[in-house]
């Protein structure tokens, strides 16, 4: 006899499933769709959230509904970042031919996956949907947004926007659905039905997308670690390390965890990040913010994106008028020195370095600890430096004199792809190591045709060459 969690399951099955008809029919309407098509969808897409009004409106809303973050980061990332990742993509050729290597006689064609499942976070849910869901239409395919239940008004409102712009540009409306009332199953579920998953959001969900049977793609836990060296431009470093780590009050995964001064620099550095609004915690708040940040073990969700003001309240103690983050002098890493983690706050570690080679273990440490495959950057005018730090570092991206939070997922100001999802690698398990755009939601189709002239196979001798031939003869 069926119980009533059964039915409750079959419940659940039966809706998504409704869902992905929807998507997969809408789908199934733009897959002969031209460049040109796909490339009027999605500026309308972006159009109909960033206009000015627009992404004031949803900025505000944000705010409001899921108490996380501050209206400016908000706005900058509905209004710019967005517009950021459609001029990343808009140019890129993702129907039809998209490749031929005339050496190899090769010619690649761009296929659609079919409906993208996409989980979208608390904590960016004002971008992450229209940046996942250009990235699908661009390569022709539909997407259903998950989004975290405290999260879930923000997302219909922008998602109706993105739908009501298809239909006045002669697109199917579902080619976007938004699950309206999210729950743990419901996601599961559309991970389950869907084609591809896009998961962005906490390490739990990210699990469950690469366990749900369905290709996924998926992200790794954020604890950028950032380096200053001897030859930095110290004014210039400690400005937008109060950028980073204060935008949209650290909200973002790619937000400054971790800062290490070399020794040279390190009475001078720490004077300046004051003067940017820093406040280096006694060993009394320490102990303080400590119990605050983190309750069992996990990150308290109630200081994650909160201002530096409101934290010290709720652990405590006061700070001085003018302070915008946590500076906490730190000397390990690992489980014994949690804020050598990824902290979700206005809150920064800070470790001193004897010089380059011991910034690097520290790094190492740090990310071993979390973070691996994530980011890590480094202010300096070395290039020995900077790609020493590179060569010996197990990161997917390295930021050099840029603020992290605000450029390892592409902007103006460098070439990464925009986005807001960013792959760890091995490192941090997942399946690649690209900031995941359009390219990443496509199936390719090689056609091989015959070389003009068939390659002949080397001789031993120039195939091995005489070492092993002799070595191993």
């Amino acid at each position: 006899m069926a119980t009533l969690e059964d039915i409750a399951e079959t419940s659940v099955a039966d809706e998504v499933a409704e869902l992905v008809a929807r998507s997969r029919a809408a789908q199934a309407q733009i897959e002969d769709a031209t460049q040109e098509q796909v490339d009027l969808w999605i500026r309308g897409m972006v159009y109909a959230v960033a206009r000015e009004d627009t992404a004031e409106m949803i900025a505000q809303h944000t705010v409001d509904e899921t108490q996380l973050g501050n209206y400016d980061g908000k706005y900058l990332k509905i209004f710019r970042k967005t517009r950021a990742a459609l001029m990343d993509i808009i140019d890129d050729k993702s129907v039809g031919i998209i490749e031929e290597d005339a050496e190899r006689n090769l010619v690649k064609i761009a296929k659609p996956v079919g409906v993208i499942g996409a989980l979208s976070p608390s904590t960016n849910p004002e971008a992450t949907p229209v940046i996942k869901a250009i990235s699908a239409v661009k390569g022709r395919n539909s997407i259903i947004v998950c989004p975290h239940p405290r999260a879930k008004i923000t997302n219909r409102i922008i998602c109706d926007k993105m739908r009501d712009a298809l239909v006045k540009l002669g697109a199917p409306a579902d080619l976007v659905i938004a699950i309206e009332t999210p729950s743990v199953e419901k996601t599961n579920e559309v991970m389950k039905q869907c084609d591809r998953v896009l998961a962005t959001g906490g390490g739990p969900m990210v699990k469950a997308a690469y366990s749900s049977g369905t290709p996924a793609l998926g992200v790794g836990v954020g604890n950028a670690v950032i380096t200053v060296d001897e030859t930095a431009d110290l004014d210039d470093a400690a400005e937008k390390i109060r950028i980073s780590k204060t935008l949209d009050l650290a909200a973002s995964c790619s937000s400054d965890n971790s800062v290490i001064l070399l020794d040279a620099v390190y009475d001078e550095m720490i004077d300046k990040l004051q003067h940017q609004g820093g406040h280096i915690v006694s060993a009394d708040e320490k102990a303080k913010l400590q119990d605050i940040i983190w309750v069992d073990g996990h990150i308290n969700a109630n200081v994650v994106a909160q201002d530096a003001e409101k934290i010290a309240g709720m652990a405590g103690f006061g700070i001085p008028e003018g302070k915008l983050f946590f500076i906490v002098p730190e000397d390990g890493a690992g489980p014994d020195h949690p804020f050598s983690g990824e902290k979700m706050t206005v809150t920064m570690a800070l470790y001193r370095a004897r010089d380059l080679d011991h910034a690097i273990e520290l790094t190492n440490a740090i990310q071993a600890y979390q973070g691996q495959g994530h980011s890590c950057g480094i202010y300096s005018s070395s290039d020995e430096n900077i790609m020493k730090l590179a060569f010996a570092t197990k990161t997917s991206r390295v930021m050099v004199n840029q603020p992290q939070a605000a450029s390892n997922s592409g902007n103006l100001w460098n070439g990464m792809r925009q986005t807001f999802s960013l792959g760890c690698g091995s490192w941090g398990g997942n399946a690649t190591n690209n900031n995941i755009t359009w390219q990443d939601l496509i199936n390719v189709t090689w056609v091989s045709k015959p070389l003009a002239q068939t390659k002949v196979l080397l001789s031993d001798e120039e195939l091995f060459g005489k070492d092993i031939l002799e070595a191993l003869g």
